[in-house]
């Protein structure tokens, strides 16, 4: 039988197969099926096909699965599925503010895809591209989404098993606003170039709940996740005396707690980063245990930190990236125990062009292995768009799948053939196949033949783009010959992808920076 996506935890080979016409025998919702919740059971032999589920959402998953069947092998096989996932909560999150913002129909699309890989969450980070009715200043070059398609796109996600979360930065990350005149004295460095966080006062928290005052109603999911991660700025400006006084960790509890508890007050559970109040164990304690899940981040493959560069240490200690978070999520989810928490590893597409597989795929599986083991809660694949999200939606699909995949039973698809099950079942609906698959990962395993190593980034992009503002981290040396090989390869693989879809499209243009940015290192 042909492989399956995800992977049953599950399945065994029956002698007998339906007859022609497949008559559905059974179709069963029962709690006492010895089923964990989301689990289902189908069989498929002789007498038809019998489907019993735990709940709504395994009876879903079970038939998704039985498509599968049926469309790969032109006919249902003798086969009993067990299968239930690893984590409650399993979801894509998706910056649509720096700057790629999709068309409403690639939403829809979306949607469809992530039902197919059985994630049950899909959030829109947001930091300037809703059309907030008293802020046009702030959205009206960013082709925002406007109430009414958060609402369309939040029925069609109901309707697939798909929660739609809110979601708005409104602490850090505020730069989309800040750099309006009109806003600038809501910022903590209001005379810096580029001013991004809040001074957090009454006038900032005026903002902040307007925002969600408005946002809100147009999602029929309690949940919204507030961000509030990398206040780099805090303490640096105008708070500087009151952190001086009482410490950073304790100015940004105060006003993080004060938007938490506001939200909770109005019967929303919160998400927001854990990266800051992670580093003051004295004042996590103070974080309610209801109604609020923390968000525990990690993007790189798990490495020594001794075997960084002391400049890079530097930097990243600058970053708050301490030695632990490098070392895996196992160590970085430590202080979380006590708490509702979701691990959420990333693509590795941003910052790279054409990705990072092997780091992708490295990163989710450890993050899907951890996670289970420390008991989170769910597990939120990151799409992010640093430096202006110039990677094709087309380049994360492989750590898409896969972080799904793993997400839903790490036993049964660390091994995952990514390329085939891309092919089969990811691709087709792209107009795509095996070609694009074998391309995809191609491309995005090309990066450490440079000679350079980077964090969050390749030195291709780099190269390309030389970010003023967000400078990357990289060391070593160029490889003239490795380089040549890169490019060589890359111009393979563009001649290879002949179509005229939008995948092969997009590849092919992505490919091309690629080879631009190689040119450049050269």
């Amino acid at each position: 039988m042909r492989p399956l996506l995800p992977a049953p935890r599950e399945i065994e080979a029956l002698s007998s197969t339906p007859r022609a016409g497949r008559p559905l025998v059974e179709t069963q919702i029962d709690s006492d099926t010895g089923l964990p919740a989301q689990g289902f059971e189908l069989q498929c032999d002789a007498t038809g096909v019998r489907i019993r589920a735990a709940d709504d959402a395994g009876l879903r998953y079970a038939r998704a699965c039985l498509r599968q069947l049926e469309d790969q092998e032109g006919g249902l096989p003798g086969v009993r599925i067990r299968d239930w996932p690893d984590f409650a909560r399993r979801g894509l999150l998706l910056d649509v503010s720096r700057d790629r913002v999709p068309t409403f129909a690639s939403l829809l699309e979306l949607v469809d895809l992530l039902s197919a890989l059985r994630l049950n969450e899909l959030q829109l980070y947001t930091e300037h591209t809703f059309a907030y009715a008293r802020h046009e200043s702030v959205w009206r070059d960013a082709s925002p989404l406007t109430a009414h398609e958060v609402r369309e796109l939040d029925a069609y996600c109901h309707e697939r098993g798909v929660e739609l979360v809110a979601n708005q930065n409104c602490f850090g990350h505020m730069e989309r606003w800040l750099r309006h005149e009109a806003y600038r004295p809501l910022a903590e460095r209001p005379d810096a170039e580029r001013p991004a966080c809040l001074y957090p006062d009454d006038d900032a928290f005026a903002l902040v709940s307007e925002l969600f005052d408005e946002l809100l109603p147009c999602f029929r999911s309690p949940r919204v996740n507030i961000n509030c991660d990398e206040t780099f700025e805090l303490g640096r400006g105008r708070s500087r005396a009151r952190v001086e006084e009482r410490g950073r960790g304790r100015v940004y509890l105060d006003f993080a707690l004060r938007i938490v508890e506001s939200l909770r007050d109005a019967g929303q559970h919160v998400q927001m980063w854990g990266d800051i109040v992670r580093e003051y164990p004295e004042l996590m304690e103070e974080l309610p245990k209801e109604n609020l899940t923390l968000l525990a981040w990690g993007y790189e493959a798990p490495l020594d930190p001794e075997s960084l560069p002391g400049p890079v240490r530097d930097r990243l200690a600058q970053l708050g990236v301490v030695d632990d978070r490098l070392r895996g999520f196992a160590p970085h989810l430590r202080p979380f125990e006590g708490h509702e928490f979701y691990v959420c590893p990333g693509t590795s597409s941003w910052n790279a062009l054409v990705g990072r597989w092997p780091n992708a795929r490295e990163n989710l599986l450890d993050a899907a292995e951890s996670g289970r083991a420390a008991g989170a809660h769910g597990y939120l694949i990151t799409d992010w768009g640093d430096n202006g999200h110039l990677q094709p939606p087309c380049v994360s699909l492989p750590a898409l799948a896969y972080g799904a995949a793993v997400g839903w039973c790490a036993d049964a698809n660390r091994d995952l053939d990514v390329a085939d099950a891309l092919a089969r079942h990811v691709l087709p609906a792209e107009g795509a196949g095996h070609d694009e698959a074998g391309a995809l990962l191609t491309l995005g395993s090309l990066y450490p033949h440079t000679g350079l190593t980077a964090l969050n980034a390749t030195a291709i992009f780099q190269a390309l783009l030389r970010p003023q503002h967000a400078p990357l981290l990289a060391w070593g040396e160029v490889d003239a010959e490795g380089l040549q090989a890169v490019s060589d390869e890359i111009s393979a693989v563009i001649e290879a992808t002949p179509g005229d879809g939008r995948l092969q499209r997009e590849l092919r243009q992505a490919a091309r920076l690629a080879r631009h940015g190689a040119w450049r290192l050269a």
